[in-house]
């Protein structure tokens, strides 16, 4: 990982840590209710692991933050500035293309906005996210193509799209042509189904 990623992981897995700490949970439990290993586990509060953005969000859900507050150290001012190049790139593609959290908001009504480049041949497959999550597309630059439950939809540069990202969903880009996007995500309720019957020592 580069500097910048390192600094991302370590902040992930302190902020996992913490909210760990403060649920009084052991890694066996949240490894339990995010569904996760607890060897991955251990890995993302070590700050040594690089986990997909799919394992992000089922700790995020789990801990009851949202994944904006995961990938950033907590912040009591009401007004916050993402500066150029300073979001949580949380994907990285193959041949270049890039996932980047730039923007999003508190739990338990999570809204977060992202910046994306696909690059060509690049596709991005993503697991139905929580019930009631729904997703806003604009595609700034290119064409991409967009499946959402087997539904396939082709979008040029100018168009835009809102589906339920709680179905399985995916981005491709088959042009020769990188394609960027604004991606927004609304996740309703987050963290109210998870908790444990028991509360151990850590």
């Amino acid at each position: 990982m580069d500097t910048s990623a390192e600094r991302l992981a370590r902040t992930i897995g302190d902020r996992v840590k913490s909210e760990r700490k403060n649920h009084d949970w052991t890694l066996d439990q949240l490894a339990e209710l995010a569904g996760v290993s607890r060897r991955m586990l251990i890995n993302v509060e070590q700050g040594t692991a690089n986990p997909s953005v799919s394992i992000l969000l089922k700790l995020s859900d789990a801990l009851g933050l949202g994944l904006p507050a995961l990938v950033e150290p907590p912040e009591a001012a009401r007004s916050k500035i993402t500066r150029a190049g300073e979001g949580a790139a949380l994907w990285t593609g193959e041949n270049g293309g890039r996932g980047v959290l730039v923007a999003g908001t508190d739990a338990p009504d999570v809204v977060e906005l992202w910046d994306w480049t696909l690059a060509p041949g690049e596709r991005l497959e993503s697991e139905p996210h929580s019930s009631g999550t729904r997703e806003l597309l604009h595609l700034l630059k290119g064409s991409i193509t967009i499946e959402v439950d087997g539904e396939i939809h082709e979008l040029k540069a100018g168009d835009a799209i809102s589906f339920d990202g709680d179905a399985p969903h995916a981005y491709a880009n088959s042009r020769k042509t990188a394609a960027t996007f604004s991606l927004c995500v609304y996740e309703p309720g987050v963290g109210h189904t998870h908790k444990p019957e028991s509360t151990n020592a850590k």
